[in-house]
């Protein structure tokens, strides 16, 4: 179905399944799990916890969600951060393993986790994050699932020093331009600026657009030229995808795309994408930039220079960066509107 990150407690958010990360004795731990035993009822959760036992890291089990807003809480294990070497990494990746397994088998239609082990259990922060978005994304590809991803602040979510620090080396030196930009439009030379400012628009404009005219239309009727206008974005992406080799189901999927929606769009051929859907779609199948504006400009968007969504996307595909879920999870460090539904 789609995956999201959001800003909330686990414990109000209505899903059919929410993961708690328990204390592999049954007794009340910390952090997530004391928060969740409260939200659904501490003398009855922990009655059905002691049913249980033991739980061993990695392993997962269920029970009733009792007065949280779902139907099962899931307990898993995570493991305690030594220094990696002593397969916490292989640990943490069978937690989300096992659960989405047992989600799978209850029929659930939606999943929520929190971020496994970077709490009180000292897993760091950026590695739990591959870990789960890899984990989740190798699911989704198989199987049909809302998967949220809950953390309480963006504190909570840690992406790579290296990663970070590249995107805000990009943002910082776009925003100096439009600096520049702006510093010199109030120069002396304004009226010049401005001139050539309109001329480079204009053409950047031209070579937008210039892939969707199919032929010259000079002389031609008013109604013999929209006949012959350029692909909507409905066929542009249709043929992309034949040109991919790709079926369907890889391709909405890998676009964080619902199966309605991407059968809504197959059957409107005048469907008009927002920009988060029409870069999944660039992104699911790995447009390079050129390619991917003159998609957008199928769909009537365009690109700005100083927008960080924008800005960000750039740097994601010009830095060969098309796994949707990694993607998502920088939007959502900036505070950035995530691709997919």
């Amino acid at each position: 179905m789609s995956f999201q990150i959001i800003r909330q407690d686990i414990t109000k958010i209505s899903a059919d399944v929410i993961v708690n990360t328990a204390n592999p004795k049954p007794e009340i731990g910390s952090g997530t799990d004391s928060a969740v035993y409260a939200a659904a009822g501490t003398a009855d959760l922990l009655a059905a916890r002691r049913e249980i036992g033991a739980i061993a890291p990695g392993e997962a089990a269920l029970t009733p969600a009792f007065a949280l807003s779902a139907q099962y809480i899931i307990h898993t294990v995570g493991p305690a951060w030594l220094d990696g070497c002593h397969g916490e990494k292989d640990i943490l990746r069978k937690c989300y393993e096992n659960t989405l397994k047992l989600a799978d088998s209850l029929h659930a239609e939606s999943i929520a986790f929190p971020l496994i082990a970077s709490g009180v259990y000292g897993f760091p922060k950026d590695q739990a994050l591959d870990i789960a978005l890899s984990e989740i994304g190798k699911f989704l590809l198989t199987h049909e699932m809302r998967v949220i991803l809950a953390v309480l602040g963006r504190e909570a979510f840690a992406l790579s020093e290296k990663l970070v620090g590249s995107i805000d080396a990009f943002l910082d030196e776009h925003q100096v331009r439009e600096l520049e930009h702006t510093e010199y439009s109030e120069g002396k030379d304004l009226a010049a600026y401005r001139r050539r400012r309109a001329v480079q628009q204009i053409t950047d404009s031209a070579r937008m657009v210039q892939t969707n005219l199919p032929e010259q239309s000079s002389g031609k009727p008013l109604e013999q030229i929209l006949r012959s206008a350029g692909d909507t974005f409905q066929q542009r992406l249709f043929k992309l995808i034949d040109a991919s080799r790709m079926d369907d189901v890889t391709v909405y999927k890998r676009a964080n795309i619902d199966r309605k929606l991407f059968s809504r769009i197959r059957c409107k051929p005048d469907y008009k994408p927002s920009k988060k859907t029409a870069v999944a779609f660039a992104v699911a199948l790995k447009l390079r930039l050129p390619e991917m504006l003159d998609l957008l400009a199928c769909a009537g968007i365009a690109f700005s220079p100083s927008d960080p969504f924008d800005l960000i996307i750039t740097y994601c595909v010009q830095n060969h960066i098309y796994d949707i879920f990694e993607i998502n999870a920088v939007l959502f460090r900036y505070g950035q509107p995530l691709l997919g539904e």
